[in-house]
């Protein structure tokens, strides 16, 4: 965890100073605006710090203001690096171009000034889009056909919600459109792949009677994700029991004679001791293999000695990359970041793009999502 750290905040200073550099450049500012603009960066950077202190203080309203105040810096600042860097790209290849035919091409490039100022716009209005992107929570509908569901059950309805975020900035506005979609679905069960919390439990008790009051036929069951350990494994654990879940932790369990849910904890777990160390093919190798079986996972990770041994595994953790471009970096990391996927030996992977949002609270050609999963038997 401390690499990771390291690591981000090494990357995001360098973004800062990246983007400190381009605004001197092209509006060639004073000493003054040069110290008040370095400052507000140094606040932002170390806005993620500030923001956790706060909240385990109990300055829970100065907290929230700092997030999303310092969130919102962050996906601004994403969008403008991303789009800079491929207009520096561009100029680059242009000015390479100019000497190697030995050729004029200013014309087509643009100015130091303009090359700030297009990144600039383009920044703050796909972020302006990915707000409210962020909150138009679409349903996302897949069947299986399947000879391991009864004939006589007809239809066996899963609804995945994955990756909500509860914390500071998705609270019960955003937790009510979620849940309105998932009561309108109906679910014969209801499933969480991860990250449902992500901050001070003791102060989102409201947000659990929303989710206890959603039901489901047959339960509701979830896994952990790494925002569960974060937050801290006890209140995470807490509040999802009370949210009526089953957290399921390298265990499974057999629904009504139809189906079987197995779980297991996200890798985090390993990092805090809290591991029940258990494979997962020693989990899933002496189940019943002529009933679906159902894989919670948070990571959308594939074990090579586990798979055959379920059906469908369903997973989230990736949002799908949550602000383009950054899907392609998570396309470099994760073989599948959405949707659903054959794998091998008729084993089936899903992963859900999120019901919320983490760190910035902006979705930008992401958008988030309910699954609603319909097994049928085949034939």
């Amino acid at each position: 965890m401390s690499l990771f750290l390291f690591t981000f905040f090494l990357a995001y200073s360098a973004v800062h100073l990246y983007a400190f550099l381009k605004a001197k450049a092209a509006l060639h500012f004073g000493a003054g605006t040069g110290i008040a603009l370095a400052l507000f960066m140094a606040i932002m950077l170390a806005a993620p710090f500030i923001i956790r202190f706060s909240e385990k203080l109990g300055f829970e309203i100065f907290a929230r203001v700092m997030a999303y105040i310092g969130y919102l810096w962050l996906g601004v600042l994403f969008l403008f690096f991303s789009c800079s860097i491929a207009l520096d790209i561009y100029r680059f290849l242009a000015f390479a171009g100019g000497l190697l035919f030995q050729k004029d091409l200013s014309a087509i490039v643009l100015s130091a000034r303009n090359a700030f100022l297009v990144p600039l716009i383009f920044s703050l209005a796909a972020s302006t889009c990915g707000y409210f992107e962020a909150r138009d929570i679409r349903t996302e509908h897949v069947t299986i056909e399947t000879a391991k569901i009864p004939a006589g059950t007809g239809k066996l309805r899963i609804v995945q919600i994955s990756d909500v975020h509860l914390g500071l900035i998705v609270r019960e506005a955003r937790l009510r459109r979620i849940l309105e979609k998932v009561k309108l679905a109906r679910p014969d069960i209801l499933v969480s792949t991860g990250d449902l919390v992500d901050g001070q439990v003791s102060r989102m008790n409201g947000l659990s009677d929303l989710l206890e009051g959603t039901t489901a036929k047959y339960g509701k069951f979830a896994v952990t994700g790494n925002h569960e350990f974060y937050a801290g494994f006890d209140q995470s654990k807490a509040f999802t029991e009370k949210a009526g879940f089953r957290l399921l932790r390298d265990e499974a369990v057999h629904v009504s004679g139809i189906i079987t849910i197995a779980g297991v904890d996200d890798p985090t777990a390993k990092l805090f001791g809290l591991s029940k160390k258990i494979s997962e093919k020693g989990l899933l190798a002496p189940l019943p293999h002529d009933r679906f079986t159902v894989l919670l996972k948070h990571r959308p990770w594939i074990d090579k000695d586990a798979a055959g041994l379920f059906d469908l595994q369903l997973s989230g953790h990736v949002h799908d990359g949550q602000i383009f471009p950054f899907t392609i970096v998570t396309w470099l990391y994760y073989p599948v970041v959405s949707g659903l996927a054959d794998v091998a030996d008729g084993s089936r992977l899903y992963v859900s793009r999120g019901s919320g949002t983490w760190g910035p609270p902006i979705r930008f050609l992401a958008p988030p999502e309910v699954t609603v999963i319909d097994l049928v038997h085949a034939g």
